[in-house]
Parts: structure tokens; C-alpha cells; sequence
């Protein structure tokens, strides 16, 4: 079932997007004639017998993800990609970034088997949000040394927070270290939180 709003949504999705989310929207239906369309967090998502797969565009690429992806045999040929930010399909920004109609097809209706099996994802982690946010000590003195960070890192949220530290801490080494301080103050100093590019504008 179609919804117009995702007819807006691709209106007003830049012009390299408008044909990428067209193809996927078509396999979706191809693969899922059942499938009934939803806006949901701001962006389209199929459902069947729950929530199925998802796609977004953002300033400069889309993104194509599936909702039970971890649990998905076919979605192991995506594991090299970034799938927090760029979906399961990868970075798209033309068509020629897309993996064969024929894989994403098989995909769609391997998500609708685990949906028609009634196979849940594992129950997430309730994350204690009482507990306090662990800062850096490197962090804390470049925030004492910028009042506009300091500000923007105090008024976020602390899963926010522990986005910027998170990121921080898993550095590997100190040349990568330094260089997340720096971009996290650059960025704190502009009034964005950590994953300010993914937002749709």
C-alpha cells in the first residue's frame, strides 16, 4: 500500500536521491506486494507483519537498511559497509552504487520470512541512564579551555554524550585520539551533536 507522504519525501529528497529511493521503493514492492508504507522517525519504512526495511536520503547519499538485519543470512555480504550511518546497502549516491536488483530482491524476501516466522531481534540492553557519563580527562581540558563546547557538551543529552566519548575512547591509537578531541570541540563549538551529518536537513 502506497503513502503519499513518501511521494513527498522523494519530491523533496535532492535530485541524485529522487531515482535511487524511486528503484528501491519499486523492489520493495516487487519482492513484498503486501507491503504497506509508513513515515516513522522521519523517514519511509515498510512494514509486513512489522516493521521490514527502511531508506533515507540525506545531504549527499542514501541509505537502505533492514530493520532485522543481524539476524539476516543475506545481509552478511554487507558487513564490510557502515551500518549505522549508511544503511546495508552502503553509501549510495547513484544507481550504479546499488548491489544487483536480484540480491536486494532476495533480501527483502528473506526480511519477510523472519517477519512471517514471528523471529524477534534479541532483547536490547536497558542502558541505566542514571549512570554518569565517563569523560576523558584529554576531553574535560579542551572543554575547560572552550566556552562554547563546554556549553553545547553540558546541554546534551547523556546518550549524546556518550556518543562524542564513546568515539573518543576507542581510539587506537594517540594520532587518532587527538585528532577525535579536535574534531569534537570543532563540532561542539558549532552546536552539533555527534552524528550531525546523518540529520535530515
Amino acid at each position: 500500500m502506497k503513502d503519499k507522504r513518501i511521494d513527498k519525501y522523494i519530491s523533496d529528497s535532492a535530485d541524485f536521491a529522487k531515482p535511487i529511493l524511486n528503484h528501491l521503493r519499486t523492489l520493495v514492492h516487487t519482492a513484498c506486494p503486501e507491503a504497506e508504507e509508513t513515515i516513522k522517525w522521519g523517514f519511509p519504512h515498510f512494514n509486513y507483519n512489522g516493521i521490514m526495511c527502511s531508506m533515507a536520503a540525506f545531504k549527499r547519499h542514501c541509505a537502505f537498511s533492514f530493520w532485522k538485519a543481524s539476524l539476516m543470512n543475506d545481509a552478511n555480504s554487507f558487513k564490510e559497509k557502515n551500518v549505522t550511518s549508511m544503511g546495508h546497502l552502503g553509501k549510495l549516491t547513484t544507481l550504479a552504487d546499488l548491489p544487483s536488483d536480484q540480491l536486494i530482491l532476495n533480501s527483502i524476501k528473506e526480511a519477510m520470512r523472519l517477519n512471517d516466522e514471528g523471529i524477534k531481534l534479541p532483547e536490547r540492553k536497558k542502558m541505566d541512564h542514571k549512570t554518569e557519563v565517563i569523560i576523558p580527562d584529554s576531553l574535560k581540558k579542551e572543554l575547560s579551555l572552550n566556552k562554547i563546547a563546554y556549553t553545547t557538551f553540558n546541554d546534551l543529552s547523556p546518550s549524546h554524550k556518550r556518543e562524542y566519548t564513546t568515539w573518543i575512547m576507542e581510539s587506537k591509537t594517540e594520532g587518532t585520539h587527538n585528532k577525535r578531541i579536535a574534531t569534537t570541540i570543532k563540532w561542539l563549538s558549532e552546536g552539533k551533536s555527534m552524528n550531525w551529518k546523518y540529520s535530515k536537513k
